[in-house]
C-alpha cells in the first residue's frame, strides 16, 4: 500500500507541476495588500496528498502566495494537533487581527473561504 501511495504521490505532482494553473493578474497595490492579508495564514499540509494539491492549485491560479508547513516534520505536526484538534489535512490555520486563531480543514472549505476573502 505504502508503495502505490508513493507511486501516485509522484504522479500526482509531475502531473500538477506539468499543467500548473496561471495565476491571476492584479495591480501591485491590490498584490502587496493580499501578500500582507496572507502573512496571517498557514497551510498545514502533506506535498502529495490530493487534497493539498488541489488547495495549492486554487491558491496558485488566484495569485495567493500561502506560507505553507509540512504536516508529517514533528513540530508542525504537533501543532497542527494542539492548535487545530487533529492531525487531517489540509488545514488553513488563519489568525484574526484580535488575535484569535481558526483551524479550518476541509479543501473545498478552505478554496471557498480563500475566493470570497480575495476575488
Amino acid at each position: 500500500m505504502k508503495v502505490i501511495r508513493l507511486i501516485l504521490g509522484k504522479l500526482i505532482l509531475l502531473l500538477n507541476a506539468v499543467f500548473s494553473p496561471k495565476p491571476q493578474q492584479r495591480s501591485d497595490e491590490e498584490q502587496q495588500r493580499i501578500n500582507k492579508e496572507l502573512e496571517s495564514m498557514t497551510l498545514y499540509q502533506f506535498e502529495s496528498c490530493p487534497f493539498c494539491v488541489k488547495v495549492r492549485r486554487a491558491a496558485k491560479k488566484m495569485n495567493l502566495p500561502l506560507d505553507t508547513l509540512d504536516a508529517k516534520q514533528p513540530s508542525n505536526e504537533q501543532a497542527l494537533i494542539n492548535g487545530g484538534g487533529k492531525r487531517k489535512v489540509p488545514c488553513l490555520r488563519i489568525e484574526q487581527a484580535s488575535g484569535e486563531v481558526t483551524w479550518m480543514y476541509e479543501s473545498s472549505d478552505i478554496i471557498r473561504y480563500l475566493e470570497q476573502r480575495f476575488p
